[in-house]
């Protein structure tokens, strides 16, 4: 991928003319490929996507409480929901790994994709502050934020409620395996409502495990 077809991308997909590549060249390099790497813009970007998501859901629900705005807020600018942007864009086409890195499916890594997107959001800050990043971010983001008719309720805060509600003990989380690479690893999470079922489930965080292992076992139990 030469220098044009990624200015070409960028300008088509985040709507930003860039001033200096360079920039967003970095915001596309993972830290196995170089030190000029993706890390520190990403930082900037991280922060920039709270901002702006907070921003617009205090905009358009004007009458929810802070807790449920909290839920909506946790949802959006999730790794995951990250990482589903990054695959709506095209940005595995466009990063910039090493061979290592690239062998060991990185390209497809949920936490990888999702920080390439929140660096690229830091790059379009640094250029054009507020309004490019904030442009990008309603128009990536904005089947996420508005349509959700209710606050989403977080899969192990709703499997406490269903114990609750059914007279079990509180779910019981037990860490298991981590395998991969450093830079893509997998937790294993277990869960269980002793007496009743278990469910384990794998992430690239022990949060994420924990999140898809209580999911898993709502499932089940409905």
């Amino acid at each position: 991928m030469n220098e044009e077809q990624i200015r070409s991308w960028i300008s088509a997909t985040l709507g930003h003319e860039p001033r200096d590549l360079s920039l967003f060249v970095r915001a596309l390099t993972h830290a196995s490929y170089g030190p000029d790497n993706y890390e520190r813009v990403e930082f900037l970007g991280d922060r920039v996507l709270g901002m702006v998501v907070a921003s617009w859901l205090y905009e358009i629900y004007p009458d929810e409480p802070e807790g449920k705005l909290s839920r909506r807020f946790n949802v959006i600018v999730s790794r995951e929901s990250c990482a589903a942007i990054g695959r709506e864009i095209g940005v595995a086409t466009h990063m910039r790994l090493g061979k290592q890195a690239r062998d060991d499916g990185a390209v497809r890594s949920d936490n990888v994709l999702g920080d390439v997107v929140e660096a690229l959001i830091g790059a379009l800050f640094l250029e054009g502050g507020v309004p490019a990043a904030g442009t990008f971010i309603r128009k990536a983001w904005g089947g996420l934020v508005t349509g959700q008719l209710q606050a989403p309720k977080h899969p192990k805060s709703a499997l406490q409620e269903w114990a609750a509600s059914h007279g079990c003990r509180p779910p019981v989380y037990t860490t298991g395996a981590r395998t991969g690479p450093h830079h893509a690893p997998r937790f294993t999470i277990t869960v269980s409502i002793p007496g009743r079922a278990e469910v384990s489930a794998e992430g690239a965080s022990k949060q994420e495990a924990e999140t898809a292992a209580a999911k898993a076992l709502l499932e089940k139990l409905s």
